[in-house]
Formats: C-alpha cells, sequence, structure tokens
C-alpha cells in the first residue's frame, strides 16, 4: 500500500493548466497513474490524442472538452471517457478555474495532432 499526500505530491505546470501528480508508477502504482488537474480561466489545450482510454471526474468548475470533433461541456460530478487514438483538446472559459481527477493506464503515450510523439507526460509517471 502506498499513500501519496497532496502536500507531498509532484507539481507541473502547462500554459494554464496545472497538475499534481497522484498515483502512477513512480509513486506505488503499478497499472493506474492519476492526477488532479487545475484548469485556469482562458486556458485552451493544444489538440492531442492518447494510446489509451482517459477518464476525467470533474470536481468543481466547467470545462469544454473536444473528443473527435464533438465538443462537451462538463460540470461538476460529470465524468468523461476519451475512447484511445480520439483527437482531445480542453478548454475553460468560465472566470473560475475548474478542478477534475484524471485517470488512465500507466505507461499511456501521448502524442500531438501534428504528429510529434510526447512520451507519458510527467505527472502520469
Amino acid at each position: 500500500m502506498s499513500v501519496v499526500r497532496i502536500n507531498e505530491a509532484p507539481h507541473f505546470s502547462v500554459e494554464g493548466f496545472h497538475f499534481t501528480g497522484l498515483t502512477s508508477p513512480r509513486r506505488g502504482a503499478s497499472e493506474i497513474s492519476t492526477w488532479r488537474l487545475e484548469v485556469e480561466p482562458g486556458a485552451h489545450s493544444d489538440p492531442h490524442w492518447l494510446d489509451h482510454e482517459e477518464i476525467f471526474i470533474l470536481l468543481d468548475g466547467a470545462i469544454t472538452v473536444s473528443v473527435a470533433g464533438e465538443s462537451v461541456e462538463l460540470h461538476a460530478g460529470d465524468a468523461l471517457n476519451v475512447p484511445a487514438h480520439s483527437l482531445l483538446q480542453l478548454s475553460s472559459s468560465g472566470e473560475q478555474a475548474a478542478h477534475a481527477i484524471v485517470c488512465l493506464p500507466a505507461g499511456t503515450m501521448a502524442t500531438m495532432a501534428n504528429g510529434q510523439e510526447i512520451g507519458t507526460p510527467p505527472w502520469a509517471q
């Protein structure tokens, strides 16, 4: 058993997106990576896709998620399953930051829409 304390978890930021690494292979999990995601108002991610499915559970606020060209707005309590190999983009137009828990299989690899391979994001390692 391993416990990751939020105040000891690693933090990463990318242009309006803040990641707090929770479970991952480097933090005691062998099969699942999870992190807390904060999306600043007005932030939008670059389009990308993952080689495994990804789950978003929105804790508060609202975000818009585009999956394979179809957009949906998520609100607190909503959960979204993003299928593997689906082009994904996140954005927030709210006045306050949104927070979510994100889950995916350990070792999942990311690729940008332009074909640039990113590998496993550091918050999921």
